[in-house]
């Protein structure tokens, strides 16, 4: 899908989700005019973040221009988070069928193997959690060494805060860099890292 068209998001979360990994981006997208809304591929009406913040969802866009995946979770397995959606496969599929659909789909943190576990990252350049990057090629990716990735269809981040970056990164393609700026004034943001574009 071509950026200018994007204008609904949908920012999935689960039980164990990173909050910054969601929020900070749905953020971003909110104040730079997009519908984004918070969804649960479950169903769920309310969900726990992995530090006790509980989230009421909204419905799902019909079919999203834009699927964003937080992480959270992947090196504590015995809790709800990233690696229990990798196992469980309902959001890996959630993101292949939107990605099959036409829309673009992101992943911030470890929302990235999420990514990977729906085959979006197979021989594709990618980013994730420093703790995580040797899960991440072996799930088939190649390691960047940047703290965006941007493959235009596909588009991961490194850990947590540069889900920032991430965000705004679409805003500039989606919108402009103009109106990037203007939010990144608004949230007095300042961005840092690489970005990686691989289109």
């Amino acid at each position: 899908m071509d950026r200018e068209r994007i204008q609904t998001v949908s920012v999935l979360v689960y039980d164990g989700f990173d909050e910054l990994d969601a929020v900070a981006p749905y953020e971003v997208f909110a104040n730079a005019g997009l519908d984004a809304s918070i969804v649960s591929p479950h169903g769920a009406s309310v969900v726990e973040a992995s530090h006790g913040l509980r989230v009421e969802t909204d419905p799902d866009h019909d079919q999203p221009d834009l699927v964003l995946a937080p992480g959270g979770g992947w090196n504590d397995r015995d809790r709800p988070g990233a690696w229990t959606e990798y196992e469980d496969d309902t959001i890996p599929q959630y993101l292949a069928d939107a990605h099959e659909s036409g829309a673009t789909v992101a992943g911030v943190c470890t929302g990235g193997m999420l990514l990977a576990q729906a085959g979006l990252l197979d021989d594709r350049p990618a980013t994730t959690h420093h703790t995580a990057t040797a899960d991440l090629e072996d799930a088939g990716a190649r390691l960047a060494d940047a703290r965006v990735v941007d493959c235009g269809d596909v588009l991961t981040a490194a850990g947590v805060t540069s889900g920032l970056d991430l965000a705004f990164q679409l805003v500039e393609t989606i919108r402009s860099q103009d109106v990037a700026t203007d939010v990144k004034r608004e949230m007095e943001y300042e961005p840092r890292g690489k970005t990686l574009v691989a289109r």
